[in-house]
């Protein structure tokens, strides 16, 4: 419908609905895939029991073209869009930042995604601009590439738009300009010309480059970096406005009940 208001349309009509998309390999390989798949924990199919009660059975997909089998819809995600990309294909997707250090299945397919393709950049977006408030999320950028035996990853740009930044969906929502500096860091088509703005001389830069090979010894191949001092933690007027700060505190506690609340499903049986 989005896309309909926007003038993004063809003929016949490429939205597709009513099939489960990471049911099976649906045979097309793309260039580019643009994508912020459902931020739901888990895949289920809700049925209703016979004495009448609505229950819901969790869903692991067992895809041969899958690193692993997990229920985690993120990670099942992002295994099927590489699946979905050709040779040099390229990816932005929407990730939560559990999957940037969840163990287990989460470092299987971390762990192979660098591999096998150049997961070039990190773009970690400030709390609650998408869905629940609370949700931590990040634009994961990366390239598909031919089959090798050393990682294709040998670098990954992290820009810190998070740290020190507080906007709101409604009262100061973010803006075009707000990224202007991540674009412009970022240059497309010269990745070898990109330069930090973080040193030692510049603590304050958001801007700064990993090694893949200091990432992989990393505990779990966690993603989840951060190097910015939290200002607010150090001085009270660097605190954001009263409204802002209760608006962030309402959307933690709310991501905490909603995580507390699955848990107790799932020891309920």
């Amino acid at each position: 419908m989005n896309l309909y208001l926007h003038g993004i349309d063809a003929d016949p009509c490429p939205i597709k609905s009513g099939t489960d998309s990471l049911a099976s390999d649906p045979g097309e390989r793309f260039s580019v895939v643009l994508t912020n798949p459902p931020f739901g924990k888990k895949s289920s199919i809700s049925i209703v029991n016979d004495a009448g009660d609505l229950e819901k059975d969790d869903t692991a997909y067992e895809r041969q073209d899958f690193w692993t089998t997990t229920k985690s819809k993120q990670l099942n995600f992002v295994q099927h869009i590489k699946t979905l990309l050709k040779v040099n294909g390229r990816c932005a997707v929407v990730v939560p930042d559990n999957v940037l250090f969840e163990g287990g299945a989460g470092e299987t397919v971390r762990r192979n995604l660098m591999k096998q393709c150049n997961v070039h950049t990190l773009l970690r977006l400030p709390t609650g601009i998408f869905y629940a408030g609370g949700v931590k999320a990040n634009v994961l950028f990366l390239d598909a590439k031919p089959a090798q035996e050393k990682p294709r990853t040998k670098t990954l740009w992290v820009y810190d738009l998070r740290t020190n930044m507080h906007f709101t969906q409604k009262t100061n929502s973010l803006q075009r300009l707000d990224l202007d500096e991540f674009i412009e860091c970022y240059r497309p088509s010269e990745h070898h010309l990109r330069k930090p703005t973080w040193s030692e001389a510049s603590p304050d830069g958001r801007w700064r480059s990993y090694d893949c090979e200091d990432l992989m010894k990393r505990d779990k191949v966690n993603l989840d970096i951060f190097w910015l001092k939290d200002k607010s933690l150090e001085d009270s007027d660097d605190l954001p406005s009263p409204d802002i700060l209760a608006q962030e505190i309402a959307d933690e506690l709310q991501t905490a009940l909603e995580q507390f609340t699955a848990i107790a499903e799932k020891v309920k049986g």
